[in-house]
């Protein structure tokens, strides 16, 4: 009679699991809004999130607003109602997405940013690039090729976080080198087509200028295909991602020189390694910096060599060996 009772009580317990307990035993659910999925950058994050969270046990809804704030407000607001256990956002609006923040904040949803901060709203935890330090080598680099002298423009975003830390850190240290000005920065939006308008209608206004930053490659590539387009090689631009069309470009010699490089699969894995340390109760940092280099012509070439040296290499036999 016993064991008939403790056999019907096993049997309720797994049915009332079916519905309640079968969270806990999938593991925590986490919401991510990326960016975009249109940018190789966040592809590679994406795809380190969800390796990393597979690790973990973490399930994971990923989404992306596609440079809509809105869009962004409205997965958040989903992860609300499917009681995520975190949440993971990219904004196109640092400002703009505090309110949709702080609902989950009153939800008790824990709220974590990666490559763009928010500014509104509690964070636990930001992952990003020193965005201020990229924007210091970019322009470096500038004033080296220029020969400490010369006007620089900035193809900007002025919306983004971890852009304003960018062009932060260009114009900080462009105060260093007291030859070079910064002439104009015109919104591009972080987008190609809008990026190439910007640079014709730059060309088209007469303002001279010998050097220009690209707050992404986005920005960088649409700058140089209107450059292209116009014939014009007297312009030096640095880009910020290295994505592989970036890469193609400065090893082709286009004006595309140098580009500031980014680890997105980094970035994606420290974001669900610090959640994971969050939920075990421990005290994560509010910023975690992921270092960030610059990559030339010779730089990628000089990786291009040690990647093949490292490559095994077996002798051709001969005709008759």
């Amino acid at each position: 009679m016993r064991t008939r009772l403790s056999i019907c009580l096993v049997g309720l317990t797994l049915a009332l699991c079916g519905t309640g307990c079968g969270r806990r035993a999938q593991g925590k659910l986490i919401g991510v809004s990326l960016l975009t999925r249109g940018h190789v950058f966040y592809r590679e994050m994406e795809a380190a999130l969800r390796e990393t969270a597979a690790k973990h046990g973490f399930r994971l809804i990923v989404d992306a607003g596609e440079w809509d704030l809105a869009k962004h407000q409205a997965q958040i607001e989903n992860y609300i109602v499917q009681r995520a256990d975190a949440i993971i956002v990219c904004p196109a609006d640092s400002r703009g997405i505090g309110p949709a923040i702080e609902k989950a904040n009153q939800a008790g949803i824990p709220v974590f940013t990666a490559d763009i901060q928010a500014l509104g709203g509690r964070v636990v935890s930001h992952v990003a690039s020193d965005n201020v330090a990229g924007g210091r080598l970019a322009a470096q680099y500038l004033a080296r090729v220029l020969g400490e002298k010369g006007n620089v423009a900035i193809i900007d975003q002025p919306f983004v976080k971890s852009v304003i830390d960018r062009v932060a850190g260009f114009e900080e240290e462009m105060k260093r080198h007291p030859g070079i000005r910064i002439v104009a920065k015109p919104n591009g939006d972080g987008v190609r087509d809008r990026a190439m308008k910007t640079m014709e209608d730059l060309l088209q206004s007469g303002q001279k200028f010998q050097g220009l930053f690209g707050i992404n490659d986005d920005s960088a590539l649409g700058a140089l295909a209107a450059l292209e387009a116009a014939g014009r090689k007297d312009i030096v631009i640095v880009g910020f991602d290295a994505i592989p069309e970036a890469r193609n470009a400065i090893l082709r010699g286009s004006a595309l020189k140098a580009d500031v490089v980014q680890n997105p699969r980094r970035i994606g894995e420290i974001t669900v390694e610090t959640i994971a340390r969050y939920f075990r109760g421990e005290q994560v940092p509010a910023f975690i910096p992921v270092d960030v280099e610059l990559i030339d012509a010779a730089s990628l070439a000089a990786g291009a060599r040690r990647l093949f040296a490292r490559l095994p290499h077996r002798r051709v036999p001969r005709p008759g060996w």
